[in-house]
């Protein structure tokens, strides 16, 4: 059996991925809270805003943590078109949850509709971003540690949604945030843990791609992606401040008639 390490970085990766995801958590939330203000055309944007940043921020955190992943008597690849795949998975599975949530009159239903295949999405990506893991050797799961990653993938996915609708006010949603961000970690680690790795010692080359070829450059993109956003969405009036501003310029307005 080969020896793992899940931070083989020391504690650098399991601490970047945790804030990739509470950024991913905190900027998703605040943009629901924007959606369910807004109507129209204006309500879709922010939905589809609040699922990007969620589920870049879940695959972000995913991989990063990955950077620090090692398996001793063997190297690591990583299939590139699969690790795609799971970026795409994160984001439709998101989307599919964040827009339930947005658009349904019965909310109770579709918290739980939504939380429920958010959170089977999540744990999807996190298995087809390990089945995209290249080496030496035949990977094995645990099935009750995969069963418990994916009902707090589940539960979390639920209570992200929950927050979604219920909390308002910045400090409320930087808490939630951190709480999400946490349990997002927590799938991660015990999906990690249920694995176990057979090393069968070869000098034949792997295919795919090294962690520092693509999966961080991607990583580094998309977590640049999630930093700008924030930028826009803090410095993006909303609904409130933009009808303030409207009552402040009537008054102007009649006194020059």
């Amino acid at each position: 059996m080969g020896h793992l390490d899940h931070a083989a970085l020391g504690w650098l990766t399991p601490v970047l991925s945790y804030v990739m995801a509470c950024i991913g958590a905190a900027l998703g939330l605040r943009c629901t809270v924007r959606a369910l203000g807004a109507t129209g055309r204006s309500r879709r944007n922010w939905l589809i805003t609040a699922a990007s940043a969620i589920g870049t921020g879940i695959w972000t955190m995913h991989f990063v943590a990955m950077l620090g992943f090692s398996v001793s008597g063997t190297d690591i690849r990583y299939d590139v078109p699969l690790t795609i795949v799971s970026l795409l998975v994160a984001m439709i599975v998101v989307c599919a949850g964040v827009f339930a949530v947005g658009y349904s009159k019965d909310r109770a239903r579709a918290l739980f509709l939504g939380g429920l295949t958010t959170g089977l999405g999540v744990a999807s990506m996190h298995y087809l971003g390990m089945a995209a893991v290249r080496l030496h050797g035949d990977v094995k799961y645990d099935p009750a540690l995969v069963g418990l990653s994916v009902l707090i993938a589940v539960v979390a996915a639920t209570a992200a949604l929950w927050a979604a609708l219920n909390i308002k006010s910045p400090v409320a949603v930087t808490v939630a945030s951190l709480i999400m961000g946490a349990a997002v970690s927590s799938m991660h680690y015990t999906g990690m843990f249920s694995v176990s790795v057979r090393v069968s010692p070869s000098d034949a080359a792997l295919p795919g791609a090294t962690a520092m070829q693509f999966i961080f450059p991607l990583a580094v993109g998309l977590g640049s992606y999630l930093f700008l956003t924030s930028a826009f969405v803090a410095l993006s009036p909303t609904s409130g401040e933009r009808e303030a501003s409207a009552s402040a310029q009537r008054p102007v307005e009649s006194v020059t008639r």
